[in-house]
């Protein structure tokens, strides 16, 4: 099973917010999405989750079109998105909002519950505490576990770290190594090029919606100037 993107485009008029932007995204592995603020990234990971309408190109999960589709029906499918911005139900309880977040869930819910929890002992540990009085870093986690309660085949990460410490952004990238080892697709948004890039397996530089690059990530960590040329227009 394989995400495919084709010729993907958001937005129109005489600007598009992304444009022309094509990956394959097999199960356990990251293709790190890099660039600069208003790059597109953030449109890219909305418009394959169903939260922003695609203008163009294709988005397929093993064969099945999926362009235009409701988030709902994306989720079902296999896709999971955690927007940037921690995203949770503040005025509920850990546990509260992890049980919301399964409620798309036929069956299992209860099982899918305890794994997340094994992913995140931490919230394990705070279940009963209401989500808004945790730490960006706790809530970061929970905005995880909401997704991971969707079981996805794919997940979409949007600025993972953003604002938080680097001893919590540690521990967030030992999740995503684990997600990546048991065979979950990811699709990372990151701030810190350095830590996407090693963990990724391909990478996609935006520059005003427009790939600049695409290929193995491997490329972008030995010639740090292809990188800057990608991300600014520079060399």
């Amino acid at each position: 099973m394989t995400l495919e993107v084709a010729n993907l485009s958001v937005g129109g008029g005489s600007r598009k917010l992304v444009d022309g932007v094509s990956l394959t995204l097999a199960p356990g592995s990251v293709t790190a999405v890099l660039g600069a603020n208003g790059a597109g990234k953030s449109e890219l990971v909305l418009a394959l989750a169903g939260m922003m309408p695609v203008t163009g190109g294709t988005v397929s999960l093993d064969g099945v079109d999926l362009t235009g589709k409701p988030a709902a029906t994306i989720r079902r499918a296999g896709i999971a998105a955690v927007p940037e911005g921690h995203r949770v139900l503040t005025r509920l309880s850990v546990d509260d909002n992890l049980r919301a977040a399964g409620s798309i869930l036929d069956t299992g819910l209860d099982e899918t519950l305890r794994e997340t929890y094994a992913l995140f002992p931490e919230l394990a540990e705070r279940k009963d505490q209401i989500a808004g009085t945790m730490s960006g870093g706790q809530q970061q986690m929970l905005a995880l576990g909401h997704a991971m309660m969707s079981r996805p085949k794919f997940l979409l990460i949007d600025e993972m770290s953003l604002g938080l410490a680097p001893l919590v952004v540690k521990r967030l990238m030992t999740f995503v190594a684990g997600l990546k080892a048991g065979g979950t697709g990811v699709l990372l948004i990151e701030q810190f090029t350095e830590l996407a890039l090693g963990i990724a397996d391909t990478a996609i530089v935006l520059r005003g919606g427009i790939p600049r690059y695409a290929g193995p990530a491997q490329t972008l960590r030995a010639e740090p100037a292809r990188l800057d040329a990608a991300y600014f227009g520079t060399g």
